[in-house]
């Protein structure tokens, strides 16, 4: 999966830019689901989605913002755009049948020149086990946390659970999880890498198990994490399990501060 960006001249982009933002500032707030609209075919300042292989862009895509209740969907050709508005980092989800679900992390700079993403077809050597969003938690977190601005969502929890059943994959074969986008992690990495502006205080890593076995910590913020599933933990068509827990405050002794993260889109594949 790739994103490229189309840039155009400076004076153009600042008229766009300009547009951009004097429409915004207009939009009315509503609770619902919030409708965007498909572009012109063609239009050139349109965000675009297509097939990773052939190039060709792909219609009647469902390009949503989840924690915006914002849905829109591509035109024959692809186009699309984003009529909404986001303050800081948040997740949009890409799902079309026969394709893999796809989520990437966009902010406001993201939405100020047209995208395109290439997104993969489903194959079978791959199955999607989760397409939802997931709050983890206690509902209490800094502003300065990690993508604070953009949770919405009550927590279920501090862990995850899902039971599935292996399905077209070979075990024979590297066996790997994929997380599409997670947001919201206040490690000392995290900290480091600029991804949250907490002073004082930092989180353990979430920590991801399968069938039990811890085989993973996730450190940074990102789009389409990659773990490797030991192939000695695979049950071959019997009941497997992967379970994700979010952190905790490393400074707070007087009782338990979970980290408060949000992830979508759980694949397995070789």
């Amino acid at each position: 999966m790739y994103i490229f960006m189309r840039v155009n001249n400076i004076f153009m982009k600042k008229i766009f830019s300009f547009i951009i933002l004097m429409t915004l500032t207009f939009l009315p707030l509503q609770a619902e689901t919030i409708q965007g609209k498909v572009s012109e075919q063609g239009a050139g300042n349109s965000s675009r989605i297509i097939d990773k292989q052939t190039g060709l862009g792909i219609g009647g895509a469902d390009v949503t913002l989840p924690k915006q209740n914002y849905r829109t969907r591509t035109d024959n050709n692809g186009f699309f755009e984003l009529d909404t508005q986001i303050n800081g980092p948040s997740i949009m989800s890409v799902k079309k049948e026969n394709y893999k679900p796809f989520t990437m992390t966009i902010d406001e700079k993201t939405m100020n020149a047209p995208i395109v993403v290439g997104i993969e077809k489903s194959n079978a050597s791959g199955q999607a086990l989760d397409t939802n969003m997931y709050h983890l938690g206690d509902n209490s977190f800094s502003e300065l946390s990690a993508n604070a601005g953009e949770f919405s969502m009550q927590a279920i929890g501090p862990f995850y659970t899902k039971r599935f059943t292996l399905k077209n994959i070979d075990i024979t074969k590297p066996v790997y999880m994929i997380i599409g986008s997670i947001i919201g992690i206040d490690t000392a990495m995290a900290r480091s890498m600029g991804q949250n502006r907490i002073p004082n205080a930092f989180a353990s890593p979430p920590e991801v198990y399968f069938n039990g076995n811890k085989i993973s910590e996730i450190q940074l913020n990102g789009d389409g994490q990659r773990i490797r599933i030991p192939k000695n933990l695979l049950r071959k068509n019997q009941v497997n399990e992967i379970t994700i827990k979010t952190g905790r405050n490393l400074m707070q002794t007087a009782y338990i501060d979970y980290d408060d993260i949000e992830f979508m889109n759980i694949l397995i594949e070789n």
